[in-house]
């Protein structure tokens, strides 16, 4: 572990000195990514730098303990010392412990939300709306700004889509965990007779990708504008601002619909795009790996789930980690911190013991 931590300590000082490179400096990718990478580093460097004083400490009050013929208060004095710092000591071990364990290098960007109905039918498009209102609030909780990109509307007052942007400091950290099948369970407005139906949405979570790491060629690409529709004043249904592109090799397709600029929208279709052919790309390789992908959505049906939300119990689940909460109200006003540090922990407790 520690010749682990120097070597770490060593890159912090390299990037440190290209930082100050004037080279580095005047290439703002390079400077960018080297920043990064840098304060991804740092708190590791900060802790082993902490934890080689405390051993420097401890071994200087081991001197003194051994030695018989130094002073006795002196003595004392280091037996004191050495009773404080050796519970630290391993502590910051253990917290160094987890940190060595890789951390995802995208924890840090911001994402694209994505939330389809799934089975279900016009109960699907209602969940998907609270669904959406449900990481609203979880993102005002946090601070983070949410911008609504594009959303397909059900004639019940339900979502057929929605595509979001939320920025702000470690969004993909947090929000990641949120890929996969949310299923529901309740008695729709209109059933009559009182049965409990169940219903699913998918919710994919995609970080936002540099424009180093997907290239698209432009041939690839179909362009088409088209009046938005919705809210946003006198221009939206007279101008052609809204922008949908069709990636015509793997047929995605991106709508966004916003900004009052065609140029804007533009670019936040490309960004999708982007992000969404790096995300299919991710989950080809771990396919071929055979490695488990958490993030994987899946087609939607009922069985492949990863939380249920039971409301005649007021019940909320996630099966990953076999969390039960009894205050569906509060989750679904944005009170998911819960699931999401047991996700994390979890997560950081199997990456440990492969480590």
């Amino acid at each position: 572990m520690l010749r682990k931590l120097e070597a770490v300590s060593e890159k912090y000082d390299e990037l440190t000195r290209l930082l100050s490179d004037p080279g580095v400096a005047a290439n703002h990718q390079q400077y960018q990514k080297y920043s990064r990478e840098r304060s991804d580093i740092e708190d590791v460097v900060n802790h082993y730098r902490a934890y080689k004083d405390l051993e420097k400490q401890i071994s200087e009050a081991n001197e003194l303990t051994n030695d018989k013929q130094s002073d006795p208060e002196l003595r004392a004095m280091a037996e004191a010392e050495l009773k404080e710092l050796s519970p630290k000591v391993a502590q910051l071990e253990q917290e160094l412990r987890l940190m060595l364990v890789p951390k995802d290098p995208r924890d840090d960007r911001n994402v694209f939300l994505e939330i389809r109905a799934g089975a279900g039918g016009d109960e699907a498009g209602l969940f998907a709306a609270e669904l959406f209102r449900m990481y609203s609030r979880y993102t005002e909780k946090k601070r983070w700004k949410l911008t609504l990109l594009d959303m397909s509307t059900t004639g019940v007052g339900g979502a057929k889509e929605v595509i979001a942007q939320i920025q702000g400091k470690g969004v993909f950290s947090r929000l990641k965990y949120e890929s996969g099948v949310h299923r529901v369970q309740r008695v729709p407005a209109t059933e009559s007779a009182g049965r409990i139906h169940t219903s699913t949405v998918t919710v994919a979570v995609l970080p936002e990708v540099d424009d180093v790491e997907v290239n698209i060629e432009q041939k690839d690409l179909r362009i088409d504008t088209y009046c938005s529709s919705g809210p946003g004043g006198q221009c939206v249904n007279t101008t052609y601002s809204a922008v949908r592109i069709t990636h015509i090799p793997t047929n995605e397709v991106v709508a966004v619909q916003d900004e009052r600029s065609q140029l804007k929208n533009r670019e936040k279709a490309m960004k999708i795009l982007k992000s969404r052919l790096l995300e299919k790309e991710r989950a080809r390789q771990d396919a071929e790996t055979a490695q488990d992908r958490k993030s994987q959505v899946g087609s939607g049906e009922r069985s492949e789930k990863i939380r249920t939300y039971n409301f005649p119990q007021s019940r909320v689940t996630d099966h990953r980690i076999g969390l039960s909460l009894y205050r569906l109200d509060a989750v679904m006003d944005g009170d998911l911190d819960e699931f999401i540090d047991g996700l994390t922990s979890a997560t950081n407790a199997e990456r440990l013991k492969n480590l």
